[in-house]
Parts: C-alpha cells; structure tokens; sequence
C-alpha cells in the first residue's frame, strides 16, 4: 500500500538536528511518558505518543495505546506533521483524508481515525518529531490545543537536552 509522503527541503539539516540530539540512543526519559500519558489524559484519547522522525522510521521516545517501538516514516502521521512546524496537524477522520485513507495504521491495527500532532521543534527552527494523540473513533469536538502545546514545549526541552 504505497502511502505518499513528502519530504522537507531542508531534510538533511532537519535530520542533522535529530542526529544531535543522541535522542534515539538515549536511555527512554520518564518525563516524556508522564509527558504521553498528561496528553492522553487531556485529549481522553486512547492512544498518545512522543515520536522522533528519522530519516526512514518513525521512533517512539514515549507511547501509550503502541506496542511497536518504532515504525515505518511512510506510514506515520507525524512525518506529516513535521511539514509545517509552527502548526498543529488535526486530522477528524483519517478515512476522508486522501493523505490517510489507505494508511495501514488506519486499515489495520491500531485503526487510527482521529490523529492529533504538535510538532516538536528545537532552537534552530527544525521539527524533530511529535507530541500526537490519537483515537479510535473519529471526532468533530473541539481539542484543547493550548494545554497539548504546553505538553509539547516541555517534551521540546526533554527531547533536546544534549
């Protein structure tokens, strides 16, 4: 199922500033998974997760509602995210959305349909990853974007402390 993603311009500094970090050979940080479960909490989403986008995965520094520890970048919602730093990306039902409606992670397990993501952005200006809640079920209601920015910024500080 070929899922399209389009890749940032600058993509090889935004990877660089993923490389630095460490992030991802970093022992997991307890504070990103009080950070996921704070945002699981406030979305009353089933599934909520901090991820970093590599260069060809998408990596869970923290997850609730996720067995898998990292998955394909062609597959995953927050390599969309990442496109427009500065934006949350609010996707009400992944079916009505061409990007998402063939996705496997609509299609199969853990059968996305409501996706929620704050892009996790470092000093520089680039996106490393995501704080993103998602559900089961799709949703019209409003979503407090505020406190899930706050959640973010603290997961910025934790995903970006060398």
């Amino acid at each position: 199922m070929g899922v399209y993603l389009p890749r940032l311009r600058n993509e090889a500094l935004r990877q660089a500033a993923v490389d630095q970090t460490g992030i991802v050979r970093r022992p997991k940080h307890p504070g990103l998974q009080s950070i996921v479960e704070q945002a699981a909490r406030l979305a009353g989403a089933p599934i909520a997760a901090v991820t970093i986008i590599d260069q060809a995965r998408q990596w869970f520094a923290a997850r609730i509602g996720i067995d898998e520890e990292e998955g394909p970048r062609s597959e995953a919602f927050c390599a969309h995210t990442i496109l427009r730093p500065g934006e949350p990306l609010i996707i009400l039902d992944a079916l009505q959305d061409v990007r998402f409606a063939r996705n496997p992670a609509v299609l199969e397990n853990p059968h996305i349909r409501f996706y929620a993501g704050i892009p996790l952005v470092n000093r520089a200006g680039y996106a490393l990853g995501a704080l993103c809640v998602a559900d089961t079920k799709p949703r019209s209601d409003e979503l407090d974007l505020y406190g899930l920015s706050h959640l973010a910024r603290s997961a910025e500080r934790l995903v970006s402390a060398v």
